[in-house]
């Protein structure tokens, strides 16, 4: 029996050390998030209240919009409006079709007022009805609404002409009994500020993270402060309304901008603070985390609530301080599964000594706690059926992937073709080489698809780090001393590193972006490397190593 195990302690040290430097630095970046960050307390205790918050009832499983069939109850709205009752004086509606016609008169018996609003979009007919319906439902309900809100984003959208929006405002005014505005982002409304002759106050919405120069929770306030004096004062004379300002509690990182639970919490806390004291009149974006959206703004889309979408709880306290996560029993659970996985595979065998068991125990407690992490993204991240199972099936690759190399004991993982092409001629004595050969390829043939849809369309898609961190940190050892691999494997690395550089070129400052970097790059170089001339063997015999003593 050749000895394997001699050869094989420099890939034990390197896999080990590896390890507990990855393992050190995740578990230091979640108790990170267990610390508790002070920020300004809202008094509502004292009856101090949010002036007025965006609310869309679709945050039940399966709700949306875009469903025609679609009419959210009035027990759901009752519901809904009571919790938000406790924390705001005003709702903020984008439509009046759906069920939302009830808002109006279930806001007067909770207490609420209700800024009405009349979506404008591309159909002509749908819009006439639309707004017909918001002006009747407006002057029926006088006493609880503020305004009629006439279009959304209409401009940005360039669903409709300046032009067209002027006639429609016009038209609302002429019948409405309420005051009416328009509600656009605060850029555009100073392109179009001609528009304001035609409104009774003008409603512009300033989203920090939505910028495009993103900017940092720190400077937030500061910029919303800048722009809100830079729209008075273009507007002088007029009210302002700022439609909506908020702040993700989730997803994609844009440059600067982090969505998280603390910067919302401290983005929504300090901007009422400073609101109120500079007399601002304000609506926050959104009351509710509408899951819908995800399909339209991915992952961070869903998450601008401030209120849970499944229990109507408020997601982050309004005073006192605020930490990103409250416990790490989940995560020491999922480390500890790994690690006794590891430690068991180790124990399998005599084979490889003390360090290859140290090594496979550090690989199963960083895998573990690397799964749990993926969970909490998927759960939060995940849309579909089909997105849990192909990105499910992507993750199970990768526990796969280490479960095999725990029982590897070849000369060298072939790659992925070879395998397959032995495989096909028999399976006996292929377990775990072939296996392994062929859970690399496809797990780097679904990490190129990744970094490939990430580098040409970003704006709304995660960084799938947590997905790949795991074989990355397997992979890229064995890419530098075990492993041989094909052409297919090399355009896959190619393809990887290529996307990767290009994705993190454009926000060098992102801390994802650096993440998914690092991992990309882990997977790739090793088999860019030993491609070149000299640097090591990329071809490999056609015959697929046997595992030892077989």
């Amino acid at each position: 029996m050749p000895k394997l195990h001699d050869d094989r302690k420099p890939l034990w040290l390197a896999l080990l050390l590896c390890h507990l430097a990855l393992l050190a630095g995740l578990l230091a970046w979640v108790g990170w998030q267990t610390r508790p960050v002070p920020m300004h307390d809202l008094r509502l205790a004292d009856g101090e209240k949010l002036k007025c918050v965006s609310y869309a009832p679709y945050h039940r499983p399966g709700q949306t919009p875009f469903d025609p069939d679609l009419r959210i109850s009035r027990e759901q709205i009752h519901a809904d409006l009571s919790a938000l009752a406790g924390i705001t004086d005003c709702v903020r509606l984008y439509s009046v079709n759906q069920g939302l016609e009830q808002v109006p008169e279930i806001a007067r018996e909770v207490g609420v007022q209700v800024l009405l609003g009349a979506w404008i979009g591309y159909d002509r007919e749908m819009n006439a009805a639309e707004l017909e319906r918001a002006i009747g439902l407006a002057n029926d309900n006088a006493d609880v609404v503020r305004a009629l809100i006439v279009g959304n984003e209409v401009l940005l959208r360039r669903e409709r002409s300046e032009d067209e929006m002027r006639a429609l405002i016009r038209e609302a005014k002429a019948r409405a009994k309420v005051p009416v505005t328009y509600a656009d982002v605060w850029e555009f409304w100073t392109r179009h500020d001609s528009l304001a002759q035609e409104v009774d106050f003008v409603t512009v919405h300033i989203l920090p993270f939505w910028e495009d120069e993103p900017v940092d929770i720190a400077d937030a306030l500061e910029h919303v402060a800048a722009t809100r004096r830079h729209v008075g004062e273009h507007f002088a004379g007029k009210h302002v309304l700022i439609g909506e300002t908020g702040w993700p509690s989730q997803g994609r990182q844009r440059e600067e901008s982090r969505p998280s639970q603390v910067n919302q919490a401290r983005y929504v806390r300090e901007f009422v603070h400073q609101a109120h004291a500079q007399g601002w009149d304000y609506n926050l974006i959104e009351a509710i985390d509408q899951p819908w959206k995800r399909r339209l703004e991915g992952t961070v889309g869903g998450f601008w609530g401030m209120l849970d979408a499944s229990t109507l709880e408020p997601k982050f306290p309004f005073a006192g301080p605020v930490a990103e996560r409250s416990g790490l029993g989940s995560v020491i659970a999922g480390l500890a599964a790994g690690a006794a996985a590891g430690l068991l595979l180790g124990l399998g065998s005599s084979w490889g000594g003390v360090l290859r068991r140290a090594a496979l125990t550090v690989l199963g407690a960083t895998t573990g706690l690397i799964a749990v992490l993926h969970a909490e993204h998927a759960r939060l991240a995940y849309r579909d059926v089909l997105e849990w199972t192909v990105l499910g099936a992507v993750a199970l690759l990768g526990i796969l992937l280490a479960a095999g190399f725990a029982a590897w004991r070849g000369a060298t993982i072939p790659s992925a073709e070879q395998a397959w092409r032995t495989l096909r001629r028999t399976s006996a004595g292929c377990w775990p080489d072939g296996a392994l050969g062929l859970l690399r390829g496809l797990l780097l043939f679904a990490a190129a698809i990744a970094a490939l849809l990430l580098f040409v369309d970003p704006r709304y898609r995660d960084f799938p780090t947590l997905l790949y961190l795991a074989p990355a940190a397997l992979l890229g050892a064995l890419g530098w001393t075990q492993a041989a691999h094909g052409r297919a494997e090399r355009i896959c690395a190619a393809i990887i590193a290529i996307s990767v550089i290009g994705r993190w070129s454009s926000e060098p400052a992102n801390p994802q972006a650096i993440a998914w970097l690092a991992t990309g790059l882990v997977l790739a170089i090793p088999l860019l490397a030993r491609s070149l001339p000299g640097t090591g063997k990329h071809q490999q015999d056609s015959r697929l190593p046997t595992a030892a003593g077989s």
